[in-house]
């Protein structure tokens, strides 16, 4: 009986440890790049671009205002050709709170690029990104790299 409630107790201090959600430098995690294959072509095709999902949370919920000197942005870097690409965070003034959690989708359309196209085509490119925000007050979030490929088909 001792044993048991000696295991119960390391149990219920374990989990009463577990770090805390809420975090002054946001938080993020990889769920999703939907679709995960895209063709690269020349017309405005941003609809149909992929969007890479993830979830953050904030303390402070600091970032996506109207204010044109909001400084939070998302950076995305294609780890193929190593090309970092930075997003402004969308509007989410109504949104934004103390304890601050979401999914945000951010559309990809601008960060496909061909890496070097060659006379045999269609190529895939086959790449993973690399990604992180930083709120309105400059806190770094974790660095995150997706677990899904991205395919770009290069016409």
């Amino acid at each position: 009986m001792k044993k048991i409630f000696f295991l119960l107790t390391v149990i219920a201090f374990f989990s009463a440890c577990k770090k805390d959600k809420y975090t002054t430098a946001p938080q993020i995690s990889f769920v999703d790049i939907k679709p995960n294959a895209s063709r690269v072509l020349l017309s405005n095709e941003r609809d149909f671009a992929p969007k890479l999902i993830f979830k953050i949370t904030d303390a402070e919920g600091d970032f996506g205002t109207n204010d044109p000197l909001d400084s939070s942005m998302i950076y995305v870097k294609n780890l193929l050709i190593n090309k970092l690409d930075s997003f402004r965070f969308p509007d989410i003034t109504g949104a934004t709170k103390k304890d601050f959690s979401a999914e945000v989708s951010l559309n990809l359309f601008n960060a496909l690029i061909c890496r070097f196209p060659g006379p045999a085509r269609p190529r895939v490119d086959t790449t993973y990104l690399e990604f992180y925000v930083r709120d309105a007050k400059k806190n770094k979030s974790n660095v995150v790299t997706s677990s899904k490929p991205l395919y770009i088909i290069c016409d």
